[in-house]
């Protein structure tokens, strides 16, 4: 029996608050990998062609992160998803209405995705 890992890229301003909280509510998910970045360049986790070439899935938080990565690495995208949430930034790490966004927003997204099969 194969089991599938998704990996999940949380995306936001400055990975401090939003994309931080994704991945705290999502790393105890089964059969998901996640990480979190910022596209700003005082990031506390600038995202990188790594990241994205990591993912699977990419989940930004506005519009202007998702134009930003387009813009940075068109090219590492062929592999991806790039999903925008249309969270604005007025959250608290680990906010309860931020949890509870992101609890109604991802997980419809998950299971549409690509998952890398692992043996």
């Amino acid at each position: 029996m194969r089991r599938t890992i998704q990996r999940v890229l949380f995306v936001c301003g400055r990975a401090r608050l939003r994309s931080p909280t994704a991945e705290q509510v999502f790393s105890g998910y089964p059969g998901l990998e996640v990480a979190c970045a910022g596209v700003s360049a005082d990031a506390d986790e600038p995202v990188t062609a790594e990241h994205v070439a990591w993912a699977d899935l990419i989940v930004v938080m506005e519009r202007g992160h998702r134009s930003k990565i387009q813009r940075r690495f068109r090219v590492a995208l062929w592999d991806a998803r790039l999903v925008c949430l249309d969270i604005p930034d007025r959250y608290g790490f680990m906010d309860p209405d931020l949890v509870r966004l992101l609890e109604a927003k991802v997980p419809p997204l998950l299971a549409r995705g690509r998952p890398q099969a692992l043996p």
